[in-house]
């Protein structure tokens, strides 16, 4: 009889007095109205995109999404959903509208695109900036998963900072600061739009990495310049040098010296590419580049800009213990 009393008290003590709501259905009400209200934002914002190809064996349609980003007709979508859309483009609105596409132009190596529609009265989606996006963040996905138009999935950030590699003929390339989350993706979601909270738009979604796991281009201010750079020339041009390398620890002597304690390991030298004219060598360590300091492979990167094509840069580097300095010259890269 105890035992009962006991039971019977926890359980009245469980249950919600009244009909005063639990905290915790007023948060998911918060949750649920924000999800919705980011989704309300953006949703005649985010187009499905029919892509068709032709094969030797007929005509074959895939799909992906685009969020428009201008008035005007411009659109921001993934570079390998249009990437084999050799006969059409056509983008579907939520207003009912099937209008024809022109692919801009595309970056393999960010994956990101520039379509364009005949249109003047789009809704365009706020940008955000990824880099203030901290892990735990809610964010929501938009996009055409299955060819399904103005599907919505919600998350959080999983994670920053990864990076996703890519690759364009025998370019290659690492995007960084790619945002992770666990916002549901499937296909058809590419070129959807990630959102905040506040339904700015942080990042285009890309690729399903896994069972709950979804990877999205961060907007930022580097993939600013390369979204202005396919409206204005249809193109990113990228300076090279010719290297293959990774991120190495200093030995401890140079470490003191530099204040630094990684820096560029070159583990190949492209034939006849300006690291080779130059003199690089496997196992130099590169530890600046026009003084600027590198640790990694992405420091590298964000220097390759087209500002620095055919204009000569200094090297610093440390070889068989010794400090050395080499100049060389980049050229532009060569994608394709």
């Amino acid at each position: 009889m105890g035992a009962l009393k006991l039971i019977e008290g926890n359980h009245r003590a469980a249950a919600p007095p009244g009909d005063e709501p639990l905290p915790d259905a007023e948060a998911f009400d918060a949750y649920s109205r924000t999800v919705a209200g980011v989704a309300e934002r953006l949703r005649t914002s985010v187009a499905h995109l029919a892509v068709a190809r032709r094969t030797r064996r007929g005509r074959r349609e895939g799909g992906g999404s685009a969020v428009a980003i201008s008035p005007d007709g411009y659109m921001l979508t993934s570079a390998h959903v249009v990437a084999a859309g050799n006969d059409g483009v056509t983008a579907s609105f939520s207003d009912g509208r099937e209008l024809a596409t022109e692919v801009v132009g595309q970056d393999p190596l960010s994956d990101l695109a520039v379509v364009r529609v005949e249109a003047g009265d789009l809704s365009a989606a706020p940008l955000g900036d990824a880099d203030s996006l901290r892990v735990g963040q809610l964010v929501v996905a938009i996009g055409s998963p299955m060819g399904l138009a103005g599907t919505v999935t919600a998350g959080v950030v999983s994670a920053l900072g990864r990076s996703l590699p890519t690759q364009a003929g025998s370019a290659g390339r690492l995007v960084e600061n790619v945002i992770q989350t666990d916002a549901a993706l499937n296909p058809g979601n590419s070129g959807g739009a990630l959102a905040d909270g506040l339904g700015r738009v942080v990042g285009v979604n890309t690729a399903v990495a896994g069972i709950g796991l979804g990877l999205a281009v961060p907007i930022n201010e580097a993939t600013g310049k390369i979204v202005s750079a396919l409206i204005n020339d249809g193109r990113v041009r990228r300076a090279y040098i010719g290297i293959v390398g990774g991120s190495r620890p200093l030995p401890p002597r140079a470490a003191s010296r530099l204040e630094r304690d990684r820096a560029i390991e070159v583990v190949e030298v492209v034939e006849r590419s300006p690291a080779d004219r130059a003199g690089l060598r496997a196992e130099d360590l590169i530890v600046a580049v026009d003084g600027e300091p590198m640790a990694d492979v992405g420091d590298l990167q964000r220097l390759m800009v087209a500002e620095r094509i055919g204009r000569p840069v200094t090297v610093d580097l440390i070889r068989g213990g010794s400090l050395t300095e080499l100049e060389l010259t980049p050229r532009e890269l060569e994608v394709g």
